[in-house]
């Protein structure tokens, strides 16, 4: 390359250099062969740093309250002169230290960096080229401003004619580092349908000329602004880009993705243009974190989302070459995305494929695991405080809410929340006294983006990927858990808790937190307990103690907790104390667990008859022929729980099903797959039988099961139900619940008074029997009018 070819650079942004702990520098330098401009590229990213470096120790950030020990703006900096900066911002740079965002107050820090670059354009769009016929090419495409398809085609074969691809480059440099550029690229001329966003496939569309009218007038609204303009105020004043946010679904974004797609499988087959893109995102990505932080530019056009969806259709973005700066920097930006906006690409993403959004796992998961990797954490030098690892955690979470969105959801069968009121008394508490209010009354504390998104994790039965490919076996290894469980419960706005993103953590991990917290309840319940004591004069038990016969085990343990259930439930949360009788020892944790493991032997042997156990499925079960009752389950189930809470692993297996309860899920048919993968596969071949139910099957409404003894017996599921042939009309059983949960509220009360005496949702009394005769109808439309008739009509002697 000539000196007039390195002079005319105008559109190549500046390159980072990478250090050699495993940059681009170490994979693609060869001996022999070094492109100058590419170097001179990476000189001009490092000195770009270094400058930022340097005006942050001299001049600071602008904020009062950074806690940046490298910025002149933080308390308790010590002053250095020009030359000690500069020495210093060199070494910062090396070591890739953290560089503070210019504040609104601090303009002249944001200008000198606006203003240096311009004026390195500036100068180098003043020379003149020797060659002709590579001046021809470049000057054709010294106007693009923003990208479509069929332009990158255009100027790529264009190129490839002459043979020289750094045209090309520098639009691609120009564009792709602009955040106003990009978010104006690739632009789609018409919404999306349902089936085209779930398939994203790559599929070749021609653009019409309202696209390419709207983008060209787009182009000289940009050219017309001022160089050294901020982006934001530019994105902030697009109207059309506002009217086409309008017509989009929640779903949705003005961006062709399969466009952005297909150019990217093109380029990125071409080593110089794909340092290109990488290149531009070390210039983008400070300028979008900026504008997000003090420029709120999301709220002024919604467009702005588009820059991130293109750059995260980028394939290579978890290769070596982006982990060191690009893809930390732009990491950071994208945290620092709105709430809403989170939502919109969750609500996008959860339309891609499994593979789509495994690459996208494993790009944020590459950066967490060389960033753990490549620094020694400890209880010093805390995971919590690396802003990569943070930025890149918090961008997973958006892709594991996408995961969710797209998976197997079921989210008809939550139970109804308990909006039983708080009983009210009007002495004061202890706890009152002494000022200490219950914090998370409601619950354990939910993620923002849940709500705005309006999911739970537990609604999705099969996500597109497994959960398990979120979880980051390095950073589980360096993470200090007692001080994240300390930055998750103090909510410290400087320090970020791993416990925010739960889904990153492994099973130890999320257990070791879990015991921190029922360490603090038990602590928390003996000093209570002592300050009860002090103010009443009582000497109360400040542990939870349980005396029991080795031989007598589980009626002494029943017992003694259905006392403590019924008479002080509050003492179930502090720490258990277990003796045997007749036996020395002092219960520091061992006796304990021998107590569980003792006890949930015998709960749980078949022969005890409370529960079944299935030798395929190797679950238990509840049995239904048990002749224990309620309230002995209930015992079974604090036993579990006072296992759980003193940190006990029991090897107990349940069903799914039985978890889900425990998140406030109802049960349905396809929660029988695991309870009962049998019979599950048997109802359901029954109600997809497409013959004759009647005549080839020869079933009735009558089943059969053993008791505890071995007999069998046989159980009506209707009455005469053994003279009631199962067919294709019937085989649903569906017809009185669709019926009943068509009515409105008022009717649904009207049945529950008409059936139990009450019209509470969870009665209290009940009339002798509670026993509705339903006779067979012949039709579902006089069932529903029968049905109503007798409700509203109920006043009397209508009830048995």
């Amino acid at each position: 390359m000539n000196s007039d070819e390195k002079e005319d650079c105008e559109c190549a942004p500046p390159q980072a250099e990478t250090s050699s702990a495993g940059g681009a520098d170490r994979e693609h330098e060869e001996p022999e062969i070094e492109n100058p401009e590419a170097s001179r590229m990476k000189r001009a990213a490092a000195k770009h740093l270094i400058e930022r470096y340097y005006h942050q120790l001299t001049e600071g950030c602008g904020n009062e309250s950074c806690s940046n020990s490298w910025c002149a703006s933080s308390v308790g900096f010590s002053r250095m002169d020009n030359n000690e900066a500069a020495v210093k911002a060199l070494e910062l740079y090396k070591v890739n230290a953290k560089l503070c965002d210019p504040h609104p107050s601090k303009k002249g820090t944001a200008s000198t960096y606006q203003e240096s670059s311009a004026h390195s354009n500036s100068a180098c769009s003043n020379k003149k080229m020797n060659h002709k016929d590579i001046h021809s090419v470049r000057d054709n495409f010294k106007d693009v401003n923003y990208l479509t398809e069929e332009k990158v085609y255009e100027i790529l074969d264009t190129c490839g004619e002459k043979e020289d691809y750094s045209p090309l480059i520098r639009v691609i440099g120009r564009v792709f580092s602009s955040a106003e550029g990009l978010v104006q690229s690739f632009r789609r001329s018409k919404p999306h349908t349902k089936e085209e966003l779930k398939s994203l496939q790559g599929k070749d569309e021609d653009k019409d000329e309202d696209e390419k009218e709207a983008a060209a007038s787009s182009t000289t609204a940009m050219e017309e602004d001022s160089p050294t303009s901020s982006s934001s105020s530019r994105l902030g004043e697009c109207s059309s880009g506002e009217n086409d946010v309008q017509k989009l679904a929640p779903d949705e974004v003005s961006v062709d993705i399969e466009a952005v797609r297909r150019v990217y499988e093109r380029l990125l087959s071409n080593d110089k243009i794909e340092a290109a893109f990488l290149n531009a995102l070390v210039y983008l990505s400070p300028n979008v974190e900026c504008d997000l932080t003090y420029h709120n530019v999301y709220s002024r056009d919604p467009n702005y989302l588009n820059l991130f969806v293109i750059v995260m259709e980028n394939s290579n973005l978890h290769s070596p070459e982006y982990l060191e700066i690009a893809l930390p920097q732009f990491c950071k930006a994208m945290s620092k995305l709105p709430l809403a906006a989170q939502a919109k690409l969750a609500r996008l993403w959860s339309h891609y494929s499994a593979e789509q959004i495994r690459r996208m796992v494993e790009t944020f998961q590459q950066l967490i695991t060389y960033k753990v990797i490549s620094n020694e954490f400890n209880s010093r030098n805390l995971v919590n405080d690396d802003d990569a690892v943070v930025a890149a955690t918090k961008c997973l979470k958006i892709v594991y809410y996408a995961n969710v969105l797209g998976g197997d959801l079921d989210m008809e069968h939550n139970e109804e929340e308990d909006e039983e009121p708080i009983p009210e008394s009007s002495d004061l508490t202890l706890q009152e006294l002494l000022g200490e209010e219950r914090r998370n009354k409601k619950g354990p504390r939910v993620d923002p983006l849940e709500t705005e998104l309006g999911i739970r994790t537990s609604d999705c039965r099969r996500p597109l990927i497994p959960f398990e490919e979120f979880v980051n076996e390095p950073l589980n290894e360096v993470l200090e858990m007692d001080k994240d469980y300390t930055f998750f419960k103090v909510e410290t706005e400087n320090k970020f808790s791993f416990m925010t993103c739960p889904f990153i953590l492994n099973a130890v991990t999320k257990n070791l937190g879990l015991y921190y917290d029922n360490r603090i309840r038990m602590y928390s319940e003996r000093r209570i307990t002592v300050l009860y004591s002090l103010v009443q004069g009582q000497q109360l038990n400040p542990y939870l103690r349980l005396k029991v016969r080795r031989d007598h085990i589980i009626d002494d343990a029943l017992v003694r907790l259905e006392m403590i259930a019924m008479e002080n439930p509050a003492d179930l949360k502090k720490q258990l104390y277990v003796e045997f009788e007749g036996e020395q020892g002092v219960d520091e944790g061992g006796v304990s667990k021998e107590f569980f493991q003792l006890v949930v032997e015998e709960i749980f042997n078949p022969d005890i008859g409370m529960f079944t156990y299935d030798e395929h499925t190797k679950l238990f079960w509840f049995n239904p022929s048990s002749f224990e009752n309620e309230g002995q389950y209930t015992l079974i189930g604090i036993v579990l729980g006072l296992a759980i809470y003193n940190n006990c692993i029991l090897d107990v297996h349940f069903p799914m099903v039985v978890y889900r309860k425990l998140m406030g899920k109802k049960g349905t048919f396809r929660d029988l797959a695991d309870a009962n993968p049998v019979l599950y596969q048997s109802l359901k071949e029954l109600l997809e039988y497409e013959g004759s139910v009647e005549e080839d099957m020869m079933i009735t409404f009558q089943i059969s099961h053993t008791d505890l003894f071995g007999n069998a017996l046989m159980y009506d599921l209707r009455e005469n139900g053994d003279k009631i042939p199962v067919t294709n009309e019937n085989r649903k059983l569906q017809e009185f619940w669709e019926t009943l949960h068509s009515f409105g509220e008022e009717q649904k009360r009207l049945f529950l008074q008409f059936t139990t005496g009450t019209d509470r949702a969870l009665p209290t009394s009940h009339t002798c029997f509670n026993v509705l005769l339903l006779p067979e109808y012949n039709s579902k439309e006089k069932l529903r009018e029968r049905l109503l008739k007798a409700i509203t009509y109920a006043k009397g002697f209508g009830m048995l």
